[in-house]
């Protein structure tokens, strides 16, 4: 098996990797990575309805859709997330429990009594302090998850937070669950490195390994997958199911009721009343801050950070 340490925190570049290991090698690899402050949200999900947008923008928090299924996931640098690239027969690919001993036996050696509980999780006396997906490709699967070791819990409740009702769709929704950190249950504090050679070393044991260091080529193509998908709004946000959202709020004094019909990404109706010189500029215009913002700007004459406050009733 080739061991694979991220020298890199951008998201968007790790994330990136994981398709392209997916798809472009026939590799068996053990992959470990940590991001900076960023959402993860699964393929299959309304990101708008999964995230405290606002939040997340004020805060300079990326938001990347990865191409597993799932639910959104915050990740940061007190985060470490591990990735299997293995290949198998069809139909015997995806195994929660094969992928995640690895990392209940660590904990296990660390006195730390960590279970495989629910659909997909680890936990430590019933706290979830690991998520984890899958995505299968041809032969190869990938089986990715993190581990929460000293993460900004009250960030990650907050970004994650949002307010239910605004959004129907038939999309795949988050559970959501109480978190724990790993040191929470350590006398003295773990490191995200120590975690990763530790992970590294029991790897070695059950297995012939050597370290994998990506080529050029391999950061060139990466790279790519970068700007033409994860980096885009079109994947981010525009490919979520086809939902409604509908809020009530004040406006100038007014009580207003907003409904918006949405298709992939793009506003196809809108009723807004009691602005229905507004209403109509909302066709076939991304659902998207910015682009309300836009949109405001040219029906009424209000100022930049007013428009810019009350486009937030509309996300």
């Amino acid at each position: 098996m080739l061991l694979l340490a991220s020298n890199k925190t951008d998201p968007f570049f790790n994330i990136a990797t994981e398709e392209y290991l997916l798809k472009e090698s026939d590799e068996e690899i053990f992959m470990l990575y940590i991001n900076g402050p960023s959402v993860i949200v699964g393929k299959h999900q309304n990101t708008l309805a999964e995230v405290n947008l606002r939040f997340a923008v004020e805060n300079k928090i990326p938001v990347i859709r990865r191409f597993s299924g799932g639910g959104t996931v915050y990740h940061d640098l007190g985060n470490l997330n591990f990735t299997f690239f293995n290949r198998g027969n069809q139909g015997q690919l995806i195994n929660f429990r094969k992928y995640t001993q690895l990392i209940i036996d660590v904990l296990n050696d660390l006195n730390v009594d960590a279970l495989f509980e629910g659909k997909n999780d680890l936990r430590v006396n019933g706290l979830k302090i690991s998520g984890n997906a899958a995505h299968v490709y041809k032969n190869r699967v990938m089986h990715h998850g993190t581990i929460l070791v000293s993460s900004d819990l009250k960030k990650l409740s907050t970004v994650l937070n949002v307010e239910p009702g605004k959004y129907s769709d038939k999309a795949v929704k988050s559970i959501h669950s109480l978190v724990a950190n790993l040191n929470s249950f350590f006398k003295t504090p773990l490191s995200i490195s120590e975690l990763q050679k530790l992970l590294f070393d029991r790897i070695k044991k059950t297995d012939v390994c050597s370290n994998y260091i990506l080529s050029e080529n391999d950061i060139n193509n990466i790279e790519n997958l970068i700007g033409k998908k994860y980096s885009t709004w079109d994947w981010n946000f525009g490919y979520s199911p086809d939902y409604e959202f509908r809020n009530i709020a004040i406006i100038e004094g007014r009580k207003t009721t907003i409904f918006l019909q949405v298709e992939k990404g793009i506003i196809v109706d809108a009723r807004i009343n009691k602005f229905e010189n507004l209403q109509k500029l909302f066709h076939n215009v991304r659902h998207d801050h910015d682009e309300i913002v836009k949109i405001i700007q040219i029906s009424e004459g209000w100022e930049t950070e007013k428009i810019k406050e009350i486009a937030w009733n509309f996300l």
